[in-house]
């Protein structure tokens, strides 16, 4: 009885503690509470009805320097990709390469014909060449085309989508291969598809980030608006019917259907329709062009009209139709291919790199096959949810994160994405000492300089905190939702920002920040609470 009370006393003396914590406005300890400049942004006016969260401490010593709702699960959105890509790194190694080959079932004739079947066993490489730099890096910018819609434009990376398939092609037709009689098939059985936000069902098979990117120039009002696309394939082409209208009418962009769902079928179109207003200066990149995107939604399919356009480029012919659904059933046992039967072969870049354009552009697909990637490493899992047991598993045991401390769907942050903030300075305290530190720490945007934290510059304006710059590195997270209290309305559920800070005094902190449940109008008034957090971020680089 006396054991029952006892527990009874302190289970509500930890629920009064936390009320006082929480109207306070800051930790228990006066020695961590928020200063007061801080404490100035988050009670502006826009934050009246929000919720924040903080903690920051010392990297090498874990001394808690600032604390504010830390135990508590808040929306974090993409600073969850801090779990999935750090475990990744660590299982795989940042110099992890993927190797996607290519073999022939069948024999070739003298005359170079394969009476039998092509097959590309993909690896899950994220890019497939697709975005090679020629140093080797892969390019991204600082508004990545996997948010073009949501967002409202993008910019382009420069190397050619379709570069990794013209590689594997010519390496076919330097084979001594000059026809396929026979099939085209990508095998695509890594791991089992996952549907990604009721898109499409992910495979371990890309282009172009299984993207169509639709480019739109600037015309005089009442003219057709310039357009084009790529990659070009006969897997899928775009007609629009896009007008500029006059300088006062809206902009409205449609299209459809999105997504396609006719990938593998011939005469798969997209169709773009709407007006731009006349002198329209596009949002984020102030200049033309404006890009949307088409979704491929069968990326198997998609791949498999792609590599044989590129063989045709090679000069070699292949007698089954390039558009068709992806002929799964001609494929051999799992993992049966002999080393003797392969013709190609695409290396990619060090992992290391392929986390630094997840974690620089916030690329969600990309977050997710991470996970996927670490599952297979870590226990051979090959579904998401034992991928997400097997991180879980990990989380305990190497960083001491209880599964009570957040709430992972996916490896990206969908839906409500949940985390405290000690679980999330734990996991950037654990990094920290692994091999893969590294490239992790140089994997996170830079703020006032790339990645999603180029553009939040408005703490310069204050000379005191203008040193910030490129001393913030850091993983952003965005989650906005519909207002259930107003329907119809937006709110942004969670803006987030978790990474290291190397303070002006010398030393370097780990810190979490994040505001939950912030009324909006769209996205500048994101832009807004981003650009505060940035400059919470500074203040604490001047403080520290």
């Amino acid at each position: 009885m006396n054991a029952t009370i006892e527990r009874a006393k302190q289970h509500w003396t930890a629920i009064a503690a936390a009320f006082l914590l929480t109207s306070c406005g800051g930790s228990l300890d006066s020695n961590t509470a928020v200063p007061a400049s801080i404490m100035q942004v988050m009670q502006k006016a826009a934050y009246k009805t929000a919720t924040w969260s903080m903690q920051v401490v010392d990297l090498d010593s874990g001394i808690v320097i600032y604390d504010l709702n830390a135990n508590t699960q808040m929306f974090i959105a993409s600073v969850r990709k801090l779990f999935s890509t750090g475990n990744a790194l660590n299982a795989l190694g940042a110099q992890h390469r993927f190797v996607t080959p290519i073999y022939r079932q069948g024999t070739v004739g003298a005359n170079g014909v394969l009476n039998g079947n092509l097959i590309l066993v993909a690896s899950g490489d994220l890019t497939m060449g697709g975005r090679a730099n020629p140093d080797g890096s892969i390019a991204f910018t600082h508004f990545d085309h996997n948010e073009a819609n949501s967002l409202g434009n993008a910019v382009l990376s420069t190397p050619d989508p379709l570069a990794g398939y013209n590689s594997l092609a010519a390496q076919v037709a330097a084979s001594g291969i000059t026809t396929i009689n026979g099939d085209v098939v990508i095998d695509d059985r890594l791991f089992q598809p996952f549907n990604f936000r009721d898109e499409f069902d992910v495979r371990p098979i890309f282009v172009n980030d299984d993207l169509i990117d639709v480019t739109f120039n600037q015309s005089a009002e009442g003219a057709a608006v310039p357009f084009d696309w790529r990659p070009k394939s006969a897997a899928f082409s775009v007609q629009s019917t896009l007008k500029t209208g006059g300088a006062t009418s809206a902009l409205d962009i449609e299209l459809s259907p999105e997504p396609p769902l006719c990938f593998g079928s011939a005469n798969c179109m997209g169709a773009v329709s709407g007006n731009v207003p006349a002198g329209l200066v596009p949002i984020l990149t102030n200049a033309y062009p404006l890009i949307r995107t088409f979704r491929v939604s069968a990326p198997s399919s998609y791949a498999r009209t792609v590599l044989i356009e590129a063989l045709a480029r090679a000069g070699v012919t292949v007698t089954a139709p390039a558009v068709a659904a992806n002929p799964v059933q001609l494929l051999p046992a799992q993992g049966s291919y002999a080393s003797a039967q392969q013709v190609a072969q695409l290396t990619s870049a060090p992992y290391a790199q392929e986390v630094r354009y997840i974690n620089k552009v916030s690329y969600n697909i990309g977050a997710d096959v991470s996970l996927m990637q670490f599952g297979l490493a870590h226990n051979g899992s090959t579904t998401m949810s034992g991928s997400l047991a097997a991180e879980q598993g990990e989380l305990s045991a190497t960083f001491g994160i209880s599964p009570g401390q957040y709430y992972f769907v996916d490896g990206s942050g969908g839906s409500d994405t949940t985390a405290t903030g000690q679980a999330v300075i734990a996991m950037l305290r654990g990094m920290s000492t692994k091999a893969a530190f590294a490239s992790y720490f140089d994997s996170l945007p830079v703020l006032g300089v790339d990645g999603s934290l180029a553009t939040i510059t408005d703490f310069e304006a204050d000379s005191t905190l203008a040193g910030a710059k490129g001393q913030v590195y850091a993983k952003t997270g965005t989650y906005v939702a519909e207002n259930q209290l107003k329907p119809g309305s937006p709110i942004l559920k969670g803006q987030a920002l978790a990474g290291y800070i190397d303070a002006k005094s010398g030393r370097r902190i780990a810190f979490f920040l994040t505001v939950n449940n912030v009324p909006i109008k769209g996205i500048p008034d994101v832009l807004t609470v981003f650009q505060d957090e940035g400059t919470i971020a500074a203040m604490l680089w001047k403080m520290q």
